[in-house]
């Protein structure tokens, strides 16, 4: 426990909490399509400020100990694998090859911003 609460490892389990939420407020309605789009509207920024609660204190913790490329660096690579799990066991739609090699190529970037 003592591990995922040191400065390095608590803002990384934050900004996965936040990406959790944001996704279910930018995708979660899409299987929603009769709600009205006001009311999507409404339900998605209640979603996105619990996700500022996450994102906020964890760069501003992470920045004691990341730099800001590498912290957005950390946050895409998040939002790309939250990203993949909720379209595969939410949307039920389909990984494809060219989605795996695509994200591996965006992975081969972020490798790059933590090279000394």
């Amino acid at each position: 426990m003592r591990v995922l609460l040191s400065p390095s490892i608590l803002p990384i389990l934050m900004l996965v909490a936040s990406n959790v939420f944001m996704t279910f407020a930018w995708y979660g309605h899409l299987k929603f399509t009769k709600v009205p789009l006001v009311a999507v509207i409404l339900v998605s920024w209640g979603i996105a400020l619990v996700e500022y609660c996450f994102a906020v204190p964890a760069n501003r913790m992470g920045h004691a100990i990341y730099s800001t490329a590498q912290l957005k660096t950390i946050q895409e690579v998040i939002t790309l694998t939250v990203f993949v799990a909720f379209s595969v066991f939410y949307l039920k739609e389909p990984l494809t090859w060219q989605h795996l090699v695509g994200f591996a190529l965006i992975a081969c970037g972020a490798a790059l911003i933590f090279k000394a």
